[in-house]
């Protein structure tokens, strides 16, 4: 009989092991911060983000500012909603194509806007109300082919604010129902 064969197995790595743990450790420790990052963004996106707009018992609206600088409201367009950015800059309500569309906003006359990121095509239109919280105005002309962020995106611009008492503050903007 002979000798039985042996098998060499080289011997066993002894950091093999650690590596592995230290490995595993990095993996969850970079998973734990990134989800403590995440919580910590959505947080201060929640807190951040002012209240609604506010209508006083004399009837004003107070739109808080937003994080980014900008004041937004919530209103609609021949009842259709929207969110408005309020541009004291801009000469007439400005609402995107769809939103045109829903509204029931056609026809109208063609123009080339000049806007700050220069020249865009679009369409003049009378609207038959324009309403911020509690303040309506009738047959304000809106001008059609703005591009907002979404399609619910509008301008409230100088054709409605002038019809009210604006005062800009530090943190918020009130708009005052004239007479009142």
């Amino acid at each position: 009989m002979g000798t039985p064969h042996r098998h060499h197995i080289p011997p066993a790595d002894p950091g093999l092991p650690t590596r592995r743990l230290m490995r595993v450790g990095t993996l969850g420790i970079l998973a734990f911060w990134l989800v403590v990052m995440a919580v910590l963004y959505f947080a201060m996106q929640y807190t951040l983000e002012p209240k609604g707009a506010t209508v006083t018992a004399e009837g004003a609206v107070v739109i808080p500012r937003h994080h980014d600088g900008h004041f937004r409201v919530a209103g609609s367009v021949n009842g259709v909603p929207v969110m408005f950015l309020v541009d004291t800059g801009a000469s007439l309500v400005g609402v995107t194509d769809t939103l045109a569309r829903q509204a029931g906003l056609q026809g109208g006359d063609p123009i080339t806007f000049q806007t700050a990121n220069g020249l865009r095509e679009g369409r003049v239109i009378a609207s038959d109300s324009v309403t911020v919280r509690s303040l309506a105005v009738s047959g304000l002309r809106v001008g059609t082919g703005y591009t907002g962020r979404s399609d619910d995106d509008a301008l409230l611009g100088q054709n409605f604010l002038r019809h009210f008492d604006v005062e800009m503050g530090r943190d918020r903007m009130v708009l005052r129902p004239r007479g009142s």
